[in-house]
């Protein structure tokens, strides 16, 4: 189904006109795609810098262990559970208006967030940031998608992909020097001028579009059961490492989440304008690449997530080297993404996407071989090479998802790839957390009594698990400098061998989302509203 696109010319103060074609600097689609960029590098910046400005918080607001991770969570929860009814709000009343209101609002969250005086305003503001910046991110790909012509959307998204990889690998950097110079506040405070940048810009060269079937009701209760079983499923993935994966609260979350799935999908079935259309996943490559989305989250976040920790628990390095090792890593993103953009428009993304994701099950297995004494060139090629990997796959499976659905459900389809990232990269923390604290479980115990260590109680032993988990040797004060020294290596060798099993993992399930990529193509709709640009 073919759907047309009427565009708006929305000015600053609020006037507005039809346009027949975009005139000036207005609409202008590489304008476009800055004005987005800058938005979501907002976004994106926030999303690594805040996790370096966590101790600081902590330590100024007498925070306990409990409220930092909510500082994490509440965001993450807001985002994830949002992003779908986020992406149909921009669907309903046009994806410009729709971005916005998520750069505004995330920019006064970020300037609450530092004018707090207790960590429950931080959290309360962090849940804020969450709900606006769901807005901001499914509406930037449904105005590229409307704005740029299938031949060019590709490279749009590639660029698209090039800043969100700029922007994760200056977090830690950009966060340890305003942490460290500034204050933790300064973390947060960033964010307002770069939104009153993009706002700024937004509002003179964004051009709103909208399909003239574009929907004209909310389905409410559709909202309420996704939702609902959103929340239930990532608060299972967030908690199931405190909880265990067999605890009765786990369990109860999980199929809380089941449940309210199917009844979505029943309900979906018999309303007039459902949130999700359910035809939509009838296209085998818009399905295949939201799986794939959910498998390269998982590989990549997952086992990111422990190289955070060898780099600093292990090799000892701070917060800024850490993210300066990890650049390898970013910087190939950086560059592959607008590559990979080219490719997929000369020959489709099924190669590059297939090709991406043995790179990146390459990558997971060799460092699945990092020990605490592995070269920096050594781990630098296996970080160049999963970001080499990772590029096409961000680019593909977005453009895979987005084009094709159809031009009116964009900002669903927008929604949907950015929860897949969000519930793929929930679930592999989570299960190779497990993977890592059974690693540890089965393993410290048996190291410590092989180096010879004074025995350790039920509770001790327990206790430097969990440290040993993250890389941490739990060595007491005033012991000797030998005692000490083996402390340290039985547990640093016990955590690398978990990381090691945990990148196993990590690459056969990048090796399955090979095998899924084979499924997807070139977006059948993706030519929907390209004919209003003009580049």
């Amino acid at each position: 189904m073919t759907s047309q696109i009427t565009v708006k010319d929305r000015g600053p103060a609020g006037g507005q006109g039809t346009a027949s074609a975009r005139t000036g600097l207005r609409g202008h689609p590489w304008l476009t795609l800055f004005a987005v960029a800058i938005g979501v590098m907002m976004v994106t910046l926030d999303g690594t810098i805040v996790a370096v400005a966590n101790p600081a918080i902590q330590k100024d607001l007498g925070a306990s262990l409990a409220d930092v991770q909510w500082i994490t969570n509440g965001y993450l929860l807001a985002l994830a559970v949002s992003l779908i009814t986020a992406g149909k709000f921009g669907d309903r009343f046009g994806h410009r208006q729709t971005f916005l209101i998520g750069i505004a609002g995330f920019a006064v969250s970020s300037a609450a967030i530092g004018l707090s005086t207790g960590v429950e305003l931080v959290i309360g503001f962090r849940v804020a940031q969450g709900l606006f910046g769901a807005l901001l991110m499914p509406a930037a790909l449904g105005l590229l998608r409307a704005t740029f012509p299938a031949e060019k959307l590709n490279m749009a998204i590639g660029i698209w992909g090039m800043v969100i990889g700029a922007s994760t690998a200056a977090g830690p950097i950009v966060g340890g020097l305003l942490v460290e110079h500034v204050n933790w506040q300064s973390v947060f405070f960033i964010n307002v001028p770069v939104g009153i940048i993009a706002l700024a810009f937004g509002l003179f060269i964004l051009l709103d579009h909208r399909a003239e079937n574009a929907p004209r009701s909310f389905d409410v209760p559709g909202i309420l059961l996704l939702s609902g079983a959103m929340f239930s499923l990532i608060w299972a993935l967030i908690k199931a490492a405190e909880w265990g994966w067999g605890d009765w609260k786990t369990l109860f979350f999980l199929a809380a989440s089941v449940i309210l799935f199917v009844l979505f999908a029943v309900w979906e079935t018999k309303v007039s304008e459902p949130l999700i259309p359910l035809g939509m996943f009838r296209s085998v490559p818009l399905s295949a690449g939201t799986v794939l989305m959910v498998l390269m989250a998982f590989a990549f976040m997952g086992g990111l997530f422990f190289v955070t920790f060898y780099l600093q628990n292990v090799d000892g390095m701070s917060p800024v080297d850490s993210g300066l090792h990890l650049l390898p890593l970013t910087g190939m993103m950086i560059i592959g993404s607008p590559l990979a953009g080219a490719a997929i428009t000369k020959v489709g993304p099924r190669v590059p996407l297939v090709a991406g994701m043995v790179a990146t099950a390459v990558a997971c297995f060799g460092m699945a071989r990092l020990t605490p004494d592995t070269a920096t060139l050594t781990m630098s090629i296996w970080f160049a090479l999963l970001g080499l990997g990772l590029a096409p796959v961000m680019v593909g499976a977005t453009e895979v998802i987005v084009g094709n659905a159809p031009l009116e459900l964009s900002g669903v389809a927008g929604g949907l790839q950015q929860a897949a990232m969000q519930v793929g990269g929930s679930l592999g923390t989570a299960v190779l957390g497990a993977v890592m604290a059974g690693t540890v479980s089965d393993s410290f115990g048996d190291n410590w009594i092989k180096a010879q260590l004074p025995p350790l109680t039920p509770e001790q032993l327990d206790l430097a698990e969990k440290g040993v988990q993250v890389g941490i040797a739990p060595v007491p004060e005033g012991v000797p400098a030998e005692v000490a020294q083996a402390i340290t290596t039985v547990a640093h060798d016990t955590f690398v061998s978990g990381m090691s099993t945990a990148f196993t993992v990590a690459g056969v399930v990048a090796v399955l989302a090979a095998v899924v990529a084979c499924f997807t193509k070139r977006g059948d709709n993706a030519a929907e509203g390209a004919g209003a640009a003009h580049i």
